[in-house]
């Protein structure tokens, strides 16, 4: 084995984290018969050699090497291999993205290229690893013949033929899953392989390998499933519940014994901490929804995006899927990523009889896409369940649906407050996070998370390893409906010696209910030590005073405005000049400090300033000036804040109107709506606003919100206009505005929904 591979010149070569001279040792490690060593070597290769997916030259010329690991029945873990192999090989290049790439992209393009003929090409030794004695290489082999070889009509008989003979359950799901495969990528074959599966879907076969063909079909030929598919689901999830059953060659048999047996020792579980990166309570063993994750924040949103109130997850900063992680060098420390998803896959399938359900699900729901209706029913169905983990899928699930689409969730938004109740805290968890981020949509469930509040004290506050306490998603859930029930909870927090990061937003949600908080806000602001952490301690105190627009608490924001330290101290000054702002007259006694900072026009700081004066002294006449040559200054931020803060002036600003109008054509297009809604603020005429407006509107879907409070604010619109159209088709349409495959927002859900209601405003006033 492995000869030639010291005539390779790996110095030459670089992997994600510099000279690939290391490879040769990784490829050694994945042969070792240690298996803490082959999980390094493993996590090396996803983390260096294919990083991200990543296809550089060290990783061509490793494919040669990881086709004799694959092959050799000597080698343990070979299934890991054929993985790696498959997604090496299986990045498919579109013509769209051909006539996309640019000069700097054209050489990993080639490697893509290169990587994906590579491995097609030996592609044929699958066809014998499918029936290989390891399970796990049988379990990986059905996808990578399904992504890889170049004979889809043969790939597909061979998948038919030994679905019969094979005892394994979840590698008979794995040669299901594989037909979808071969249907989405070849679609002239979806007819065949969806008659296959239909005939799967309705036989007398194991209810498992029926709900993975329905799972399937979904994916590759939704026209074809059976219009009762709610009703079909259901009951074989009561099928996969009910029954102790074995499945020999994929039809059932009378109960006797388990499938598959335990193992003789089950591992450790894995401390998964306090909340996931998923935001459920828990990390998947199996990918996430696609309609779940994390979407980076939207270019052009304002400084004050509430997304500033999100908590730190566990797993922040770290890279994404399968064995991506540190090089290798930096692995010696601790485990590797490759072994803490085992582990956390292992925490996930203790006690699961079927752990494999939830994937089969969770394909389930992205192929029925928007069938909102079937989807809420599937769910609401499963959070029935007597099975605890399919409600903990159920759950998930359920986030991952109304994050993305719009529909009716009254009542599955109750039944998912009904989980907060079970004794099992991981259920109770996952349903507190996906109420954390619903908001408004969070209304059936408020008497549950009271009651939940009420019984669990100690979770009001969540510690991290490393940064500041966050309030615990129940509080947060209540806070975000308005509910004074949450006070409770803020006000402990605002006692701790370390006041929760988050604490200033979620007051500001409250609104007058919370108003009982401003004096110990005002006096845990008085109490913070203006050194180099004071940014940290300040701004959740300062969030929660400018939200309750204390204004009696003008004097203590004034000192920490005054004594700002160098680090971080434009956003401490930032955040107390958006306080006293938001105290309009009630801080009048600054008004002095803030004439002061006004004097150095073309600054960031003299734009907030002056835009706080105009909120607490109503003076154009100072304010004005400093506010036009804001227009000028060099960052486009900091003439966005101009062109909205000479927007508040309205008439008075009116001379603005022109340089306003300029602005209309700018590059930026955040700058250019900011300037049209000033323009119509200033000049009380719209003709030159909506069009620009409406352009932004198609083009960036993340500037819709600005522009619907702007539309809305311009009173009711046309029956017939540009603008009437465009709100009716936002409003007609089913998928939410900001909606992504494989990441989201936590505030995506109320974005959207604040979207819809301007929507409605803007057309009926």
């Amino acid at each position: 084995m492995f000869a030639g591979i010291d005539e390779v010149d790996w110095a030459s070569m670089e992997h994600a984290y510099g000279p690939a001279d290391d490879v040769p040792g990784l490829l050694r490690g994945l042969a070792s018969a240690d298996p803490a060593e082959r999980e390094m070597a493993l996590d090396g290769m996803y983390g260096a050699v294919h990083h991200q997916g990543d296809v550089y030259a060290c990783t061509l010329a490793c494919i040669p090497f990881l086709f004799e690991l694959a092959v050799d029945p000597g080698v343990q873990d070979r299934g890991s291999v054929v993985e790696l192999l498959t997604s090496i090989g299986g990045f498919d290049l579109d013509e769209d993205d051909e006539d996309e790439i640019d000069e700097d992209e054209i050489e990993g393009a080639a490697n893509y290229a290169m990587a994906a003929a590579a491995v097609t090409a030996g592609a044929g030794v699958f066809f014998e690893l499918i029936a290989d004695e390891d399970p796990g290489v049988r379990l990986a082999a059905p996808l990578a013949l399904a992504t890889l070889h170049r004979h889809p009509v043969r790939v597909l008989a061979l998948l038919r033929e030994r679905l019969p003979v094979e005892a394994d359950e979840e590698v008979r799901l794995a040669l299901v899953e594989a037909a979808g495969r071969v249907a989405l990528r070849h679609r002239p074959l979806a007819g065949r392989v969806a008659d296959w599966l239909s005939l799967l879907a309705a036989q007398s076969y194991a209810p498992g390998l029926r709900l993975a063909a329905l799972a399937q079909l979904a994916r590759c030929a939704p026209d074809v499933l059976p219009g009762d598919v709610v009703p079909v689901v259901s009951g074989l999830l009561g099928e996969l519940r009910s029954t102790t059953g074995t499945y020999r060659n994929g039809t059932t048999e009378k109960p006797e014994r388990a499938d598959r047996a335990e193992p003789a020792e089950k591992p450790e579980k894995a401390d998964v901490g306090a909340a996931s990166a998923t935001g459920a309570g828990l990390a998947p063993a199996i990918p996430p929804d696609p309609e779940a994750g994390t979407a980076p924040q939207a270019d052009g949103a304002v400084a004050a995006a509430p997304d500033a109130e999100a908590e730190p997850g566990p797993e922040a900063g770290t890279d994404a899927g399968t064995g991506a992680g540190a090089p290798v060098a930096e692995h010696s420390a601790g485990p590797t990523r490759v072994g803490q998803l085992r582990a956390l896959s292992a925490e996930e399938s203790a006690g699961r009889s079927t752990p494999w359900a939830a994937d089969l699900l969770r394909t389930l729901h992205v192929g029925l896409d928007d069938r909102v209706d079937d989807r809420t029913a599937l769910l609401a169905d499963q959070l029935r369940s007597p099975d605890r983990w399919q409600r903990i899928d159920a759950v998930r699930m359920s986030g991952g649906l109304i994050r993305a689409w719009r529909g009716s969730y009254d009542g599955l938004v109750r039944l998912i407050g009904d989980q907060l109740a079970d004794p099992e805290p991981r259920l109770a968890d996952a349903a507190s996070h996906v109420l954390e981020e619903l908001f408004g949509l969070a209304a059936p469930a408020a008497d549950a998370l009271a009651a939940r509040l009420a019984a669990d004290p100690g979770a009001w506050v969540k510690a991290w390893a490393s940064g500041p306490p966050g309030l615990g998603p129940t509080v947060k859930a209540l806070a975000r409906l308005g509910d004074a029930r949450a006070v409770p909870a803020l006000a402990a927090a605002l006692e701790r010696s370390e006041v929760p990061h988050d604490v200033g937003y979620a007051i500001g949600h409250l609104g007058a209910a919370a108003a009982p908080l401003a004096d110990a806000l005002r006096r845990r602001l008085g109490e913070v030590s203006l050194d180099e952490g004071a940014y940290d301690r300040a701004s959740p105190l300062l969030a929660g005073l400018t939200g309750l627009r204390a204004g009696e608490a003008a004097p203590e924001v004034l000192r920490v405005l005054r004594g700002a330290p160098e680090y971080r101290g434009e956003w401490l000054r930032t955040a107390a000049l958006r306080a006293l702002g938001s105290f309009g007259p009630a801080a009048h006694c600054a008004v002095p400090e803030l004439r002061a900072l006004i004097r150095r026009p073309g600054t960031a700081a003299a734009t907030e300033a002056a835009e706080a004066l105009w909120a607490v002294a109503g003076d154009a006449d100072a304010v004005l000036p400093v506010l036009i040559e804001g227009l000028r200054a060099e960052h486009v931020h900091d003439r966005r804040t101009a062109a909205s803060a000479l927007g508040g002036l309205g008439p008075r600003a009116a001379v603005v109107a022109p340089r306003l109008r300029a602005l209309l054509a700018h590059d930026e297009l955040w700058l250019r709506v900011d300037a049209a809604i000033a323009l119509w603020e200033v000049s009380g005429r719209a003709g030159e606003s909506v069009p620009v407006l409406l352009a932004a509107w198609e083009k960036n879907r993340h500037v819709r919100v600005r522009v619907a409070e702007a539309l809305a604010r311009m009173g009711p619109a046309g029956a017939g206009s540009q603008a009437a159209h465009v709100l009716r088709a936002e409003l007609a349409s089913v998928r939410r505005h900001n909606a992504m495959d494989g990441g989201y927002g936590s505030h995506d859900t109320y974005e959207d929904e604040k979207l819809l209601a301007l929507c409605r405003r803007a057309l009926h006033g």
